[in-house]
């Protein structure tokens, strides 16, 4: 059996598994890519200073969110459509999340019903992730059944007025319900696992939509509530309207800017999620990593104009070193995305078990290399912002220059 030794190994194995027209959709981002790419390699922009000598024989990942504990600041976030890549993998996302103690975001555009997912783990901790739509009672249908099935959180997304431009998709003729043209058709001939597994699983559907919707509706049908178009009217005044149909924490997830920070704390609420949506949305912006510290500094303190709000961010994570870097650079946490989803791509619920497992590891090496014994460890003075370092020679001060700690960009 392969070996795996990073996400990436995972993302190739996944890569091999799907169809072209799988892996793109999991893969891609809006237009050229820019922005996909820039969300990786941003996480280069900061170096790490660790120290050394310090006691790490008691080395933990642990952390809490709004009290309740997590074995590391990381949450499995929400991704759509995932039965596209194994079936009943948001069932096998949530589970593989409880088993490593971490929270699981269900998306509004789950392939699995938020009561089976909550039947597939009766004790995880489970997050909804909420679009809203021109009618509002699908949203608030689905806020009332995520309360009734115990989930805790909404993370009401922001970012998707409109859909992004999304070349590959409509390269690869990309919709709902799934057309087998001849070219579908050749590539699944090439990738049996994954057609065979869709075949005796059934195409994915946007069965949560359906559900509240109030439809048990056929593939077309499913399709057509795709399509339906977002709530452009929605505006900030409309989270008393969400809070009036939730009454745990409320995140609103797309920020990047300080402006928007500063409305969400404004308007109440608990949190926000720094995030380009994956580089799916806009083809050119600036990675939430790079927009982290200024917006923390903006919100994440009492005082500044409201109460401190919890900063969560995404985008790009594929090592536990990027889950240090975020957390030093003030994250309350950070969701994962594609590297989960890589996991079950390639090898169903085993592979999720092993991403999660990785980025627990690799989070707790970091750590202890950096000199950190808890996450409360994990801050600024532990990074240097890579472009800021003083000249070593010629600085005119005739000695070594001193690197400078991370700063707000």
């Amino acid at each position: 059996m392969q070996a795996f030794s990073c996400v990436e190994d995972y993302r190739r194995a996944a890569k091999r598994r799907l169809t072209k027209l799988a892996f793109d959709y999991l893969e891609g981002g809006a237009e050229d890519g820019e922005a996909l790419r820039r969300n990786r390699d941003a996480f280069g922009l900061w170096g790490f200073a660790p120290r050394v000598m310090t006691d790490i024989s008691a080395t933990s990942s642990e952390t809490t969110f709004w009290g309740r504990p997590s074995a590391a600041p990381m949450v499995v976030g929400p991704t759509g459509l995932n039965g596209l890549f194994w079936p009943r993998a948001d069932e096998l996302l949530a589970r593989a999340a409880a088993d490593a103690g971490l929270p699981f975001v269900l998306s509004t555009a789950s392939t699995s019903l938020l009561e089976d997912v909550r039947a597939a783990v009766p004790d995880g901790e489970l997050w909804l992730q909420l679009y809203v739509q021109q009618d509002r009672r699908i949203a608030e249908s689905m806020m009332r059944r995520a309360r009734e099935a115990g989930f805790r959180t909404l993370m009401l997304t922001v970012d998707t007025p409109v859909h992004g431009k999304r070349d590959h998709d409509t390269r690869n003729g990309f919709k709902l319900p799934l057309r087998f043209t001849p070219r579908l058709v050749a590539d699944c001939m090439r990738h049996p696992h994954w057609s065979w597994q869709m075949l005796m699983g059934g195409a994915p559907q946007l069965r949560n939509i359906a559900q509240s919707v109030g439809e048990r509706a056929d593939l077309a049908r499913h399709a057509a509530m795709l399509s339906r178009q977002m709530d452009l009217s929605l505006g900030w005044h409309d989270l008393a309207w969400v809070r009036q149909h939730w009454p745990g924490e409320v995140l609103v997830k797309g920020i990047l800017t300080v402006e928007d920070a500063r409305q969400a704390q404004a308007h109440g609420a608990d949190g926000i999620i720094v995030s380009n949506h994956g580089g799916r949305q806009l083809g050119s912006t600036l990675a939430p990593v790079e927009a982290l510290s200024m917006i923390v500094d903006a919100v994440g303190a009492s005082g500044s104009g409201g109460p401190a709000m919890s900063v969560f961010m995404d985008g790009g994570v594929r090592r536990g070193a990027d889950v240090a870097k975020a957390v030093a650079l003030g994250a309350k946490g950070v969701l994962l995305g594609r590297a989960p989803l890589y996991g079950v791509a390639a090898r169903g619920g085993q592979g999720v078990d092993g991403v999660l497992a990785l980025l627990l590891s690799e989070l707790r090496t970091t750590m202890q290399l950096l000199g950190c014994a808890n996450v409360g460890a994990l801050t600024a003075e532990r990074l240097v912002k890579l472009a800021e370092l003083t000249s070593l020679h010629g600085n005119g001060s005739g000695g070594a220059g001193r690197a400078k700690r991370a700063n707000p960009l």
